[in-house]
């Protein structure tokens, strides 16, 4: 299977100068070729769009488009084909997953990149040289598991510099601890486990407070003036430190949690529509849920583990996880719920994760004791206090 490796890298002055010149050139291929196809009735494929940019080269007003490697141009018309089939076959169904939209123009303020095929690049003696580029020292972290097929030179919007090196790895098979685990997503505690494991997610509150407000100094600046580029890189440069602090503790979740266990699952969430509330939409969105589920499922591919995710509509928070009880729906301030069956006070985001599991694994959430074919019951109060014990009474 195929896996990306990201390095950093920092350019000398004439290398920046370099670089910046290639990502002009294609984003203007990218933009003519976008272009021309909005204006054709026909989709015109790769070897049409390579052909007209033969041609466009031969221009006087586009001569200098030939001071580039002509490599990073074509994978840029490659990488226009394929996404205009991927929003086809996503509008006629093929494709599985979210829609897909048609494809954008790009801006020069926003990220740049431009990818390298085999022939354009080589990696020897810690250095990978670029055509036309020179030789450049990203920081090895970690060492290539295989020759890469590809390269990519990303700059992001906060002015830094990446490889991305597309290689082949083989998936590791280790033996897991555990047979299977439920994990039940949250907000202020991020994940619960079945096994009664909690991970908290780090705290964006102070980064997202200088957002916020670095936001509204730029909405009162000038535009294309110096102090709003200025003002523009900052935000830029916080958002990316809420990222990656956010992608390295899902990472290590992940990984630790993929590694000892066999069978995962996940409960399948609407985020798309839970975040159209607003006052939990920022909260929703800084977790990082849907990033998560990807990581554990990319990574039991890798390590032969089996993922799986569970009906968004199971009531899981509904039922007692021991006799199988459904106490029906329960108002979101109550953490903890004394079961009117067998009597034993339940977490409710504990009692979750141990239904997703069940219902995961092949079990149905009411059990032989109290199986009954019924609807959900009416909203628990608060007032019923041989029915639920409320957080705050604890």
């Amino acid at each position: 299977m195929k896996a990306r490796y990201q390095y950093r890298f920092y350019p000398t002055i004439q290398q920046q100068v370099s670089l910046a010149q290639l990502f002009g050139c294609v984003r203007v291929v990218w933009n003519d070729a976008l272009a021309f196809c909005k204006e054709s009735e026909k989709l015109p494929g790769y070897n049409k769009l390579a052909a007209r940019l033969t041609q466009t080269k031969r221009l006087e007003t586009r001569e200098w488009l030939r001071e580039v490697s002509s490599v990073p141009l074509q994978q840029s018309l490659r990488q226009l084909d394929t996404a205009y089939k991927n929003f086809f076959e996503s509008r006629n169904g093929k494709r599985k997953g979210s829609k897909v939209g048609s494809p954008k123009f790009k801006k020069k303020v926003s990220r740049q990149s431009a990818t390298f095929a085999n022939t354009a690049f080589k990696v020897s003696d810690g250095e990978v040289y670029l055509a036309k580029i020179g030789n450049l020292k990203p920081v090895w972290s970690r060492e290539l598991p295989s020759h890469p097929s590809s390269v990519t030179v990303i700059k992001d919007c906060a002015g830094r510099y990446f490889l991305s090196f597309v290689v082949e790895v083989v998936p590791n098979q280790v033996e897991a601890k555990n047979q299977s685990i439920g994990i039940d997503l949250g907000i202020k505690t991020f994940a619960v486990m079945s096994n009664g494991f909690k991970a908290t997610s780090p705290d964006y509150s102070k980064q997202n407070r200088k957002v916020r407000k670095l936001q509204k100094k730029l909405a009162r600046q000038q535009k294309d003036s110096k102090r709003r580029n200025k003002t523009r890189l900052q935000i830029a440069k916080l958002h990316n430190r809420i990222a990656e602090t956010r992608k390295d503790f899902l990472h290590k979740l992940s990984t630790k949690t993929v590694n000892d266990n066999q069978v995962i699952v996940l409960e399948d969430l609407n985020v798309s529509g839970m975040v159209k509330n607003r006052r939990l939409a920022r909260a929703i969105s800084l977790q990082g849920w849907r990033e998560f589920r990807n990581l554990c499922e990319a990574k039991s591919e890798k390590s032969g583990r089996t993922f799986q995710t569970i009906d968004r509509w199971q009531p899981t928070s509904q039922v007692c996880c021991d006799c199988g009880f459904r106490w029906g729906k329960i108002d979101l301030s109550v953490r903890f719920v004394v079961c009117l069956s067998c009597g034993i006070e339940q977490d409710r985001d504990e009692n979750a994760a141990k239904n997703i599991e069940m219902v995961g694994i092949g079990h149905c959430h009411d059990l032989k004791r109290t199986q009954r074919d019924c609807r959900t019951s009416s909203l628990a109060g608060l007032d019923e206090v041989s029915r639920i014990t409320v957080a705050s009474a604890q």
